[in-house]
């Protein structure tokens, strides 16, 4: 599935105990809710308003077709800051390593996935991320010794949530054991709950029953979702709180309009069509739109 183009910072390797049982269900939030302290109970997103995603390049407002104004609800990277007056989602890829990272982590090779050559595993649709294995517990605690601290981070910062990518790397790579993916995905749960961030699973609309009943997590942000007509897969879940972006060349490829998406009843309250690299308004190739 088309995820898009992606940026991350240094991460700080720290250790860190493995949290308890996953929180339970977060209640709908209010618009106005202050932003996530530890301890406190998760909010979810408001299911009506305006939605961006700005993982390419934070900025402060954007124009819906009635002049500018700040989104209701935007999606950052973890190296961003949450954005004032908005429900800001802190993204992470939980599951592989950010592009241009990939020497930080080879300094930890035994926490990645390696082929039967002993040669660590690249995604072949993304070849600059390598694939992380969370496999047995003492991978686990290893990769969270890195990752955790960016995830706990987020709170720190004031976002409201975390998204975590890559949730189904399990599903994609055989070697991986599925029993580790999922402790890894509740651990990652568990994490952010206890520091009071709502937790979005990202894209892998196949294992949305699964991540929401057995993994614990609140929401969704998925990516394409008209054009793979998975959309409802994702509503079914998790209702109103489920954030579409869609990307222009692959609506294209699909035969669809931008109209089309938002004429449709399986389809997410908040939705957004993004440029495919996710730029800053200030840079060429920017594209917003939302319904």
């Amino acid at each position: 599935m088309g995820r898009a183009e992606r940026t991350w910072g240094a991460l700080t390797v720290a250790a860190l105990t493995l949290a308890g049982c996953a929180a339970g269900a977060a209640a709908p939030a209010d618009p106005s809710s202050a932003a996530a302290s530890p301890g406190a109970t998760p909010q979810l997103p408001p299911t009506e308003g305006v939605l961006d995603y700005q993982l390419g390049g934070a900025y402060d407002e954007v124009d819906p077709g009635s002049g500018p104004v700040t989104p209701d609800v935007v999606v950052r990277d973890a190296t961003a800051e949450p954005l004032p007056g908005a429900y800001s989602v802190c993204y992470v890829n939980g599951f592989q390593t950010q592009p241009g990272d990939a020497d930080r982590w080879r300094g930890h090779e035994d926490l990645l996935l390696h082929d039967a050559d002993g040669t660590p595993v690249v995604d072949p649709d993304w070849p600059d991320e390598h694939v992380l294995d969370p496999s047995t517990a003492e991978q686990r605690e290893g990769i969270l010794a890195i990752l955790g601290p960016v995830v706990s981070g987020c709170a720190e910062d004031g976002f409201d949530a975390v998204e975590i990518d890559n949730l189904d790397t399990w599903t994609r790579f055989d070697a991986i054991d599925e029993d580790g993916a999922h402790a890894l995905a509740r651990a990652y749960v568990d994490l952010a709950h206890d520091a009071g961030l709502a937790v979005a699973q990202k894209n892998a609309a196949e294992v949305a029953p699964l991540a929401a009943r057995d993994l614990g997590f609140d929401l969704a942000v998925t990516e394409e979702c008209a054009v793979f007509d998975e959309c409802a897969a994702y509503t079914a879940v998790y209702g109103d709180h489920v954030l579409q972006v869609e990307y222009p060349d692959a609506l294209a490829d699909a035969g669809l309009t931008f109209d089309d998406v938002c004429a449709r009843d399986a389809r997410a309250p908040l939705v957004v069509l993004r440029d495919r690299d996710l730029v800053a308004p200030d840079e060429p190739g920017y594209l917003y739109e939302t319904c």
